[in-house]
């Protein structure tokens, strides 16, 4: 007699048994209503590996800081830093803990599907989905496109005589996409195994960029660096600069969940895929502190540096340590990483593409959801993410104000879906505990408490991300963000209303009562 998980130990014609998932992992795939189709390649040092270099903290905050010095100088980064590490850490152990609970590549969609009021969950999930998806391709562009533009300026600081074109850059990005689609194409079997690699290298430049500020670059004083405030933009008071400045701490953090969504190609994925997003962060977390704190010693004239011909502050510091050469070196190091990590973030992006489709959350989903059954990878969905990544990069040929309003798109939409989801497991907490599924990387009692303070964070976060950089109120200043999530909020409505609430259920009409007695 065959007992319920049959089907997923010995497989049928139609889905043949995948190999390297655990009993833990046939239990969830059963209780969630998935049928294994992905391998699971990463095991778990290899998941934390993947998650530590996609992460990625201390070089995203070093790469993309103009907005908090000039909201905020030396002081405001460092503080605006530090209260955004403490607050998206309660984040970051809910979504652990949630990713725990139902460890599926769909992520939050899936997790507001389980836990939102029954009456409201196709359309919470549905909306959730396209917010998720959408942020997530919008970020999968901005990483792509930071690597082009980093080696514009590069070749600025080369060649002073150079100007940069944006059409030179989007060719760039061009090029960071398409060693994207290549590596998660056809590199899929050996890319987990060099993951613990590039952890290493992302831990040696580290240490190379951090000694090489502490030996030879100018230093600054402590007082500069921890109690002097910029206002840059000319808002009324430092204080109100300071919390438009946190975006640069806010963009550093994020897709730190990524983890979550490659759940069904980790083996004994409830254990370790928490344990890897969580331990990543604050492994990360911790790097970049000590970065920080190295890199605002190192910058001996503020405004020398946000006006730095390359557009990058970092470069001003680098050249300010060490030569041109030594410019280029330190540079190549962490564009490598960054490259890395945009492969990898570019996997996680496909993986949550993919398994909204496979709900029928979008539209040609059965093109989309499709799985390449020679590789066991979400083949379309890759090439879908990289298509769009090139197709938003056109976009900066004409206007990179246009385009940085799409980067922008990621911070909100992500904010958005991380309260939704944050709001969801507090209610199934308070109202119906005895539902709230098995986690075997669990909050405990301490849970809605740890719930309610990263949803008051993440509250406040969204609504911070929506200010414009200076009180010049122009199309060239002014933050776009608020137009865009509405335009996408308003479309995924009309999404629903025509086709979402008539084939689209949710995860949660998939779901099987199942003991985990793991």
């Amino acid at each position: 007699m065959q007992t319920p998980l049959d089907f997923l130990t010995k497989g049928t014609r139609a889905n043949p048994p995948r190999p390297g998932f655990t009993k833990a992992d046939q239990k969830h795939m059963y209780r969630m209503g998935k049928v294994q189709e992905l391998k699971r390649n990463y095991r778990p040092l290899s998941a934390l590996s993947f998650a530590v270099v996609l992460t990625a903290i201390w070089e995203y905050l070093m790469i993309a800081n103009t907005e908090g010095l000039t909201n905020g100088g030396l002081a405001g980064l460092f503080w605006s830093y530090i209260w955004t590490f403490i607050g998206f850490t309660f984040v970051e152990m809910s979504l652990a803990e949630m990713a725990s609970m139902a460890p599926t590549s769909g992520g939050q969609y899936h997790w507001v599907s389980e836990f939102a009021p029954p009456a409201y969950q196709q359309f919470f999930s549905y909306v959730v989905g396209w917010m998720s998806t959408l942020s997530w391709q919008a970020g999968n562009a901005a990483d792509c496109f930071l690597t082009g533009t980093i080696t514009q300026a590069l070749l600025v600081v080369n060649n002073p005589d150079y100007e940069p074109q944006r059409w030179q850059g989007t060719l760039f990005v061009f090029a960071m996409v398409f060693v994207l689609y290549i590596i998660n194409i056809w590199g899929h079997d050996f890319w987990p195994r060099i993951q613990n690699g590039l952890m290493v290298l992302h831990v040696l430049a580290f240490l190379a960029v951090v000694l090489t500020l502490w030996v030879m670059a100018p230093h600054n004083t402590s007082k500069a660096v921890f109690t002097e405030f910029h206002n840059g933009g000319g808002w009324p008071t430092v204080g109100l600069s300071l919390m438009v400045g946190q975006i640069s701490a806010i963009y550093s953090v994020l897709g730190s969940d990524a983890t979550a969504h490659m759940a069904e190609e980790v083996r004994d994925a409830g254990r370790y895929v928490p344990l890897s997003l969580f331990w990543s962060y604050i492994g990360n977390g911790l790097m970049a502190i000590v970065f920080l704190i190295t890199y605002l010693f190192a910058i001996d004239d503020l405004d020398a540096a946000i006006n730095d011909p390359s557009g990058y502050p970092f470069l001003y510091v680098f050249k300010s340590a060490v030569s041109i050469s030594g410019v280029n070196a330190l540079t190549i190091i962490v564009l490598l990483i960054v490259s890395a990590a945009n492969v990898n973030f570019g996997a996680s992006t496909a993986r949550q593409t993919f398994a909204f489709a496979r709900d029928k959350g979008l539209p040609f989903s059965s093109w989309i959801a499709k799985v390449d059954q020679g590789k066991e990878i979400p083949a379309n969905a890759i090439l879908l993410s990289c298509t769009i990544a090139v197709l938003l990069s056109l976009i900066n040929i004409g206007s990179e104000t246009a385009f940085n309003a799409i980067i922008s798109l990621q911070v909100v939409s992500l904010m958005f879906t991380y309260a939704c989801s944050l709001s969801c497991v507090l209610y199934r907490r308070i109202r119906y505990p005895d539902l709230v599924p098995t986690a075997r990387w669990s909050l405990g009692k301490w849970g809605p408490l740890v719930n309610a303070i990263g949803l008051v964070y993440t509250l406040f976060a969204f609504f911070w991300s929506f200010w414009p950089g200076s009180t010049a109120i122009n199309a060239e200043d002014f933050n776009w963000s608020v137009v865009l999530f509405s335009g996408v909020f308003i479309l995924s409505l009309i999404m629903y209303y025509i086709q979402g609430r008539k084939i689209y259920r949710g995860p949660v009409k998939q779901i099987r009562m199942a003991r985990l007695s793991i």
